[in-house]
């Protein structure tokens, strides 16, 4: 009995992420199409990062890998400075980056001129982050958070517009 009560608490954790990834998704269908991600992660973010590269994907969305391409340790900057180098230059709209905490990649990416990286972990902070600080790549810890939350985080990323104004002069004096 006790091992079928695990199996269906099991079924409905399951259940209840399989039915936000399809919320998520659905949400994301309102993206500009002509967003295109630079994506990179480390070896700690390389199974979040492969998810995140096949929903992205699969709604239409250019997504470039930068690497790492296997969980066998690696340098995150090796991987940050190309990705962040390619939304610098326009290449790409926006960049994801992902490592065991966040931070490694967001220091890497923030060494790059033009790049505003966030390390972000929750829904407010990415938000607050587009709209007063107008960031160009986003930073997740595969380690710090659930890959339902960084879809939503992810979403909330590339749907948020820059509010400019006031945030316009400050964001200004990072260059």
């Amino acid at each position: 009995m006790k091992k079928l009560q695990l199996y269906i608490n099991k079924l409905q954790k399951t259940s209840y992420l399989c039915n936000l990834i399809y919320l998520i998704k659905q949400k994301m269908e309102i993206l500009n199409k002509n967003t295109t991600i630079a994506l990179a992660s480390d070896h700690a973010g390389f199974a979040l990062k492969e998810l995140v590269k096949k929903e992205l994907l699969a709604i239409n969305i250019e997504v470039k890998d930068f690497g790492c391409f296997s969980d066998s340790s690696v340098d995150y900057p090796d991987f940050a400075r190309p990705a962040s180098t390619a939304v610098a230059n326009n290449e790409y709209s926006r960049g994801i980056l992902i490592c065991g905490s966040g931070t490694g990649m967001s220091i890497s990416a923030n060494k790059i001129k033009g790049v505003r990286a966030a390390n972000c972990w929750n829904k407010e902070i990415t938000e607050l982050a587009r709209l007063h600080n107008n960031i160009n790549v986003l930073c997740l810890g595969a380690r710090m958070i659930e890959p339902a939350l960084a879809f939503q985080l992810i979403e909330t990323f590339l749907n948020t517009e820059f509010e400019g104004g006031r945030h316009s002069r400050r964001v200004d004096k990072f260059e």
